[in-house]
């Protein structure tokens, strides 16, 4: 049976108590210091001091993640402060990481079909400037110690739109799969009750990890750590895949016991 550690406290003091190489994937979202009103923790340090704080917890998660081990960090920014992922990537990467591969989470998209159809599909918050357009992506940052650390594009592919590409062209070895590329398409799930269903200022999507896991490629041999739980989306995540072992850090004990809740709510029974 997979096993799933659900652990209470602050990062800096809950990871070192960890073993060294003791995951192989990381995927986790950090305070963004933009200011967002979290239960627990005061999202309005000085840059530098949050930068410091960013470093103090890479260091240790570049300790328990394995040699060909990947971490996938997610960072927003508010249209007024577009340099901040970028900051963050510059300050985990001076001498923890290498920066691998940069996705994009794309929230909301219009497109326009063959046939001259626009389709809008998505959710994003709307701002109200005359400065900034809408914000509809973030960053997924894949980081490794090496920057050689292979990945399953296909495992986390997508079907060929033109069919013919599959004989056409040989590297498909007649699968009709290729690589989905650094551009993810993930919408949140539609709620009825933020308060209910979503009790949590900033979250991403179950896919948006199981994405993450797919494309690491090892399947249920997977070993991953969520140091910024929040209310357990990671844990969730691992729990469909089935994953052989998940651990989640989580400073706020009310965010915790909703994380609790949702692995243990009945509709989620069935993913053992």
């Amino acid at each position: 049976m997979p096993t799933t550690s659900l652990l209470h406290g602050d990062c800096l003091k809950v990871l070192p108590t960890l073993d060294v190489a003791s995951h192989d994937l990381v995927v986790t979202s950090p305070p963004y210091n933009l200011g967002i009103n979290y239960r627990s923790f005061d999202d309005t340090a000085s840059r530098s001091d949050f930068l410091d704080w960013c470093r103090a917890w890479s260091a240790e998660i570049k300790r328990l993640l394995t040699d060909d081990g990947s971490f996938f960090l997610n960072v927003g920014a508010a249209p007024s402060n577009p340099l901040f992922p970028h900051q963050v990537l510059l300050a985990l990467t001076e001498e923890f990481f290498v920066l691998q591969n940069t996705f994009h989470w794309i929230k909301s998209i219009t497109i326009e079909t063959r046939k001259g159809e626009q389709i809008s599909a998505g959710h994003f918050k709307p701002i109200n400037s005359k400065r900034y357009v809408n914000d509809c992506h973030e960053y997924v940052f894949h980081l490794t110690k090496t920057g050689n650390v292979p990945l399953d594009r296909r495992g986390a592919g997508v079907p060929y739109q033109d069919k013919s590409n599959i004989a056409r062209w040989g590297h498909t070895g007649g699968v009709d799969k290729r690589c989905r590329g650094n551009t993810w398409f993930i919408p949140y799930d539609t709620i009825k009750s933020r308060d209910k269903d979503r009790p949590h200022p900033a979250t991403f999507p179950i896919g948006l990890v199981e994405q993450c896991i797919h494309l690491h490629g090892k399947g249920r041999d997977t070993r991953l750590l969520d140091p910024f739980l929040g209310i357990g989306t990671s844990a969730l995540a691992a729990k469909r895949q089935k994953i052989a072992h998940f651990t989640g850090i989580e400073l706020d004990d009310h965010y915790l016991t909703v994380a609790r809740e949702r692995l243990e709510a009945p509709e989620n029974q069935e993913l053992f």
